[in-house]
């Protein structure tokens, strides 16, 4: 053997004996707990959940603040196993648990979720209590958990247990393609405001089926959830202004998360699309958090405008927030705020007028490189360039802002009609290089095109990042709209009604002191 090797068997030998002697010490060997535990919180608040939606997962963390190496002959759940929360301890799961030992002046976490049934009441809370030790050395911690009730949608599974699907086209083979979703029937075609609706998968509206909404409505989407309305098909949300910020009246659509990390977080369901031949009306709707928020999808060929939104709210869209393709849409204090493409994207030409309307992209989680508003009257796809008119793209008294230099677009094939114009807005367009000059689309000199417009001036939005796009007395938008947008649309979208010299926007500015 080697000198080397010499020293280092000695060493290790040294090592295990150490080890050794360590394990036969008794201050290594656990003492019981006498209830002289601290823990991070007392009660522990699980947000609101959804009858039979699991919740998120929550920490508590459990404190041996003594010098002793301490031994908690039982840690469970109050209920026992006929308890809707679940635990894990050291990455064991159970609801009761065994000798669980805490070294001295260290700590160990105990993760909780919950699933209840909320066996038909409109709301109610579910508790229970986390239990360390006996008697005498109990301790305990509480659980609470808001349930609310819900009317449930998803597909119906076949005999062979597999799950109803929609067609929602044919593939380069002619194959159908399909999507996990099911057809609502007539008894599910008016949503109220008795009880939330939580969505599994796509909601189909078939020919000549109308989905009603009623003021105060709530619909909650799962991943991968929305609504698709079919050719023939309509949707009605006819939602209300609401007295104050609870938005009793107004008809929200999101995701079936409930807990507050969720509320801001884009992406979490699929999307509301009106496919061609179908329309829709939505007055005092929010929409929220979707992939994208609304895709329409060909026209009906119809005088009137085939989807109508008004008094309309949308934000947060991981993609886009409303995403048209030949469509015929008209809109009037419509509001899209924080996407990561884009807040409006026009394709494939269409018919679209927007009066007093907000776009604001100030989306920071992502790379974004596209404007807020983007107008195109192609399509390229693999197989071809898709061209076709614009017949129309018309903004009055309008906001289009974000964060970046350029937050208005243009492309367009020559020799096809591309038809646009913006009076009394104010938009951000910065060519501080000069690199749109010889484009005769950002001529913003052309009073064919642009009347009345202000490039680049601060809005001066109240919030950007809580989706707040109120304007304040300072905003280069205040005055600058046009007395026929007014007349047109009366009041903003609060209620606030406008005069003849109207604010630019959806909003009214206000003082944000007051």
């Amino acid at each position: 053997m080697t000198k080397q090797l010499t020293i280092l068997f000695k060493t290790m030998l040294s090592l295990i004996a150490i080890v050794s002697l360590a394990s036969c010490r008794d201050d290594f060997e656990p003492e019981r707990s006498t209830g002289n535990l601290e823990f991070s919180r007392d009660t522990v608040y699980l947000d609101t959940v959804f009858s039979n939606i699991g919740s998120s997962t929550y920490t508590l963390k459990v404190f041996n603040r003594s010098d002793a190496f301490v031994r908690i002959p039982q840690v469970g759940l109050a209920k026992g196993e006929n308890s809707a929360y679940r635990l894990n301890i050291d990455g064991r799961a159970g609801k009761v648990f065994n000798e669980v030992e805490i070294l001295p002046r260290d700590s160990i976490f105990i993760f909780i979720e919950t699933t209840v049934n909320a066996q038909n009441n409109n709301q109610l809370i579910y508790t229970d209590q986390l239990i360390f030790d006996e008697d005498p050395y109990t301790q305990q911690v509480e659980l609470v958990t808001l349930v609310k009730d819900a009317q449930f949608l998803f597909p119906q599974k076949n005999a062979e247990g597999i799950k109803e699907t929609l067609e929602i086209g044919v593939d380069e083979e002619g194959e159908p393609v399909l999507i996990e979703g099911f057809v609502l029937t007539d008894d599910q075609l008016r949503f109220t405001n008795e009880k939330p609706y939580v969505i599994y998968g796509y909601a189909g509206i078939a020919n000549g089926k109308t989905l009603i909404l009623d003021a105060g409505a709530r619909l909650h989407f799962h991943e991968n959830s929305g609504i698709i309305v079919g050719s023939g098909g309509r949707i009605e949300a006819n939602g209300s202004l609401s007295p104050d910020e609870t938005l009793e009246n107004e008809i929200i659509l999101e995701g079936d998360r409930l807990e507050p990390e969720y509320a801001q977080v884009p992406g979490q369901w699929g999307s509301i699309w009106f496919t061609p031949g179908s329309t829709g009306y939505m007055n005092y709707v929010t929409i929220k958090n979707s992939n994208l928020a609304i895709l329409a999808d060909g026209a009906t060929g119809n005088a009137e405008a085939d989807i109508q939104l008004r008094n309309t709210q949308i934000y947060n869209s991981a993609l886009v927030g409303l995403y048209a393709i030949t469509a015929s849409l008209a809109a009037e204090n419509l509001v899209i705020g924080n996407s990561g493409i884009s807040n409006l994207w026009i394709r494939l030409g269409g018919s679209y007028s927007f009066t007093h309307s907000t776009f604001a992209n100030y989306w920071n989680q992502s790379f974004r490189n596209t404007p807020a508003v983007q107008i195109d009257n192609f399509l390229e796809t693999q197989e071809a360039l898709l061209i076709s008119d614009l017949t129309k793209a018309d903004f009055v008294n309008c906001i289009i802002y974000g964060n970046k230099t350029e937050e208005f677009g243009l492309r367009n094939v020559d020799g096809v009609p591309f038809n646009f114009s913006l009076s009394n807005s104010l938009i951000r367009f910065d060519d501080r290089f000069g690199e749109f000059s010889a484009l005769p689309v950002y001529d913003f000199t052309d009073a064919t095109l642009y009347q009345n417009i202000k490039l680049s001036e601060d809005p001066d939005f109240k919030n950007t990042a809580n989706n707040e796009y109120g304007i304040g007395l300072n905003s280069a938008a205040r005055e600058l709209g046009n007395a026929a947008g007014a007349a047109q649309v009366t009041q903003d979208i609060t209620g606030t009604e406008r005069n003849n010299n109207p604010d630019a926007g959806a909003y009214q500015a206000i003082n944000f002191d007051n």
